[in-house]
């Protein structure tokens, strides 16, 4: 799914306005009828609504949304916000058109004296600014806002949170929504780890703009979903042997970290890689033979942590480097042999990038098209301090750009940066997955899919997707605060399946 900005979107509706073609105001009814039928659908028609509305489109939203409740029966109160001029041409229609619906009060709202009580049992319906705003909120408005987010009432917004701008950091007061009801498409704001307190649960409405738009424009950011993955997504040949899957080396594991080895392996296996192949110090060799006799040992003089790969590493068609390999000078010497004598693209995670952040040279170094996959400490480490999460995707990309690798920056929403600025964000995954070892998981996933012929870009996403899905699957199985990092690999073998349905 495509993200657009505030000015791309604002073009969808005009060109959705001259080539349906339709109304203004009668798209503005779609959007408020959409609206709801998701409060229907999900059981909010039993309680009093209180409706709060600036002047603009997102308010006249709001009246529509108001009348159409009042229709159902529902108990409605109107707040517009007053600065003594008219509204939008739309506004000023749905203003009219709910005069006539006397049983839904309209007061307005002027100065803090006017604010109003709450009674908990209401549902707060936020129209007051949608996605054109573009400067902080001020005077009434903010303490308004203020007032609003100490309800205690449920809030549910229309298109955004007011006063959470779309395409940049947001300053000031910002409604706390427990909804946002927005149109289409997502926001960027939306994907944001610093807005989680504002957007709440974000549900995007189908309010029908045309596609024609959608198809011909151009984005730097997509939400990754089924139809990206199935683009991408190589089916096995029925013919095919495990030569066609690729070799994988992954560089993993010291004393008293040999789960991370064992962790990132066996999801190199369970990802389809056709051999697999590991490295680790002398005092893993039981452990993994025992744990996971699919895998091919080769052991470091070293007992304790990995110094020095003796066999010809250009054999492997990839390799997985950094989960629980310590950061031992040794062994970032040993890293550095690997970046001066493989040319191939590597995935590196954990102590790898631990390891590149002591000594930023390295990062001149990597091979082409090899995928990082930091979280946003080892982020912070490698590329510096940022100010919020708008200022370190466009780090990201530099960095991408800079070095010509692609940038997985961990999150909620993780974030998939190309050398060429597209960002790609993840649609899966659950808070259950934040435990120790996921990303030793993640590392293994993506290790695999390079071998079996997707570009750096492709395995990351699919990778990254497959990740988060197999960590639905066994939260659904185990429940979040119960799932581990080995749950995650045991399920992605249905994770595949559901990716296979996604072909159909």
């Amino acid at each position: 799914m495509k993200i657009f900005n505030a000015g791309q979107i604002r073009e969808w509706d005009a060109f959705t306005i001259v080539h349906e073609p339709i109304s203004s105001i009668d798209l503005m009814e779609r959007a408020a009828g959409k609206c709801v039928d998701w409060l229907k659908e999900n059981d909010f028609l039993v309680n009093q609504f209180v409706i709060y509305c600036g002047k603009g489109n997102n308010g006249g939203d709001g009246l529509a949304i108001a009348r159409m409740l009042s229709q159902r029966e529902c108990r409605v109160a109107v707040y517009i916000l007053e600065f003594g001029h008219l509204g939008t041409e739309d506004f000023q229609l749905n203003l009219e058109r709910l005069h006539q619906y006397a049983d839904v009060q309209i007061k307005f709202i002027q100065t803090e004296e006017q604010f109003p009580s709450f009674d908990k049992r209401e549902i707060i319906i936020d129209a007051l600014f949608g996605s054109g705003l573009n400067r902080p909120l001020e005077g009434v408005t903010a303490k308004l806002v203020e007032h609003i987010n100490h309800s205690d009432c449920e809030i549910i917004s229309v298109d955004v949170p007011s006063g959470l701008p779309v395409d940049q950091p947001g300053k000031g007061n910002v409604i706390k929504a427990m909804h946002t009801l927005s149109f289409q498409v997502y926001k960027l704001a939306f994907l944001m780890q610093e807005n989680a307190s504002f957007v709440g649960n974000v549900h995007i409405l189908d309010i029908g703009l045309h596609p024609d738009f959608y198809d011909s424009t151009e984005t730097n950011y997509e939400l990754i979903d089924k139809e990206i993955i199935a683009s991408v997504y190589k089916p096995r040949n029925r013919f095919a042997h495990k030569g066609n899957f690729g070799h994988a080396l992954m560089v993993a594991g010291s004393y008293g970290k040999m789960g991370a080895a064992v962790l990132c392996n066996k999801a190199c296996l369970r990802s389809g890689a056709g051999l697999t192949t590991c490295h680790i110090p002398k005092c893993g060799y039981e452990i993994m033979q025992t744990a996971l006799p699919e895998v091919m040992v080769m052991t470091d003089f070293n007992s304790s942590f990995v110094t020095k790969i003796e066999d010809d590493i250009s054999k492997f068609t990839c390799i997985g480097i950094g989960p629980g390999i310590g950061t031992a000078s040794e062994t970032k010497n040993l890293l550095l042999e690997i970046f001066e004598s493989y040319k191939k693209p590597v995935v590196l995670d954990a102590d790898a990038l631990n390891i590149i952040s002591t000594d930023k040279n390295l990062l001149k170094k990597m091979p082409a098209n090899s995928i990082l996959t930091p979280h946003p400490k080892e982020f912070e480490r490698l590329f510096g301090k940022t100010e919020n999460n708008f200022n370190g995707l466009q780090s990201a990309q530099q960095k991408a750009k800079e070095f010509n690798v692609v940038i997985v920056l961990k999150s909620h929403h993780t974030s998939i940066v190309t050398p060429g600025g597209r960002i790609y964000f993840n649609s899966t995954g659950n808070a259950g997955m934040a435990k120790g070892g996921s990303g030793d998981v993640l590392t293994g996933i993506i290790t695999a899919l390079v071998c079996q012929g997707y570009d750096a870009i492709e395995a990351a996403i699919i990778g990254v997707h497959l990740h988060g899905l197999a960590g639905d699957l066994a939260a659904e199985k185990y429940s979040m605060e119960s799932i581990i990092a080995g749950d995650i690999t045991d399920s992605i073998g249905n994770a595949f399946k559901q990716i296979i349905n996604y072909l159909y």
